[in-house]
């Protein structure tokens, strides 16, 4: 809590370190604009258990919806680098915790890597209040990704994406419900991704 509460006086955006593939050269070559697409969210059941043992209900901000175990977000926009696989995709909608009269959301969603390690970032709100936007879930690509990435029919695909719950984050979520069950860590979910670039 006292980290996202920090967050507030630091306006500074999110900035664009070395890539995880470190052995791309610096200057992009085929940047791509994303024009839209849906990123989905099979949430691991030992994510879904740990919320109900803690009496947390999870929910969604339209227009994200949930259908046969997934979390579906939509995609609004972003730019993707094909050759160095830097990107920054950004999406609507969100997820909402709530347990008690307290209930975090946590919106727009951006998948980062343009930093030392794939992220997501989210906005943050508790209670009604912004505290801003932090570091929330970190990434895991999957094996076997090479460069350049490649769009077909205009649609970028990235499967199986690994979603861990940041251990920063985890130790929020402790101080906001009080607990002390959130793990860094923690298997969140496989995440699937498509983007139509142009």
């Amino acid at each position: 809590m006292q980290r996202w509460l920090s967050k507030v006086s630091m306006a500074a955006p999110i900035v664009a370190a070395s890539m995880f593939f470190a052995a791309v050269g610096a200057f992009a070559q085929d940047a791509q604009v994303v024009r839209g697409g849906r990123t989905s969210v099979t949430l691991s059941h030992g994510f879904v258990t740990a919320l109900g043992d803690l009496h947390v209900t999870p929910g969604v901000v339209n227009p994200s919806g949930v259908a046969n175990g997934k979390v579906y977000f939509t995609i609004s926009g972003g730019v993707v680098d094909l050759d160095t696989a830097k990107l920054q995709i950004l999406h609507t909608g969100g997820l909402t915790l709530s347990a008690g009269s307290t209930k975090v959301w946590l919106t727009s969603f951006i998948i980062d890597t343009t930093g030392s390690a794939p992220v997501i970032t989210g906005l943050v709100t508790v209670d009604g209040k912004l505290l801003g936007r932090v570091r929330l879930f970190d990434l895991q690509l999957p094996s076997g990704i090479t460069l350049p990435l490649k769009a077909m029919d205009s649609e970028l695909a990235l499967k199986n994406v690994g979603v861990w719950l940041d251990a920063a984050a985890a130790a929020d979520l402790n101080a906001v419900f009080k607990v002390s069950a959130f793990k860094g860590g923690f298997e969140v979910g496989t995440a699937n991704v498509y983007a139509f670039v142009q």
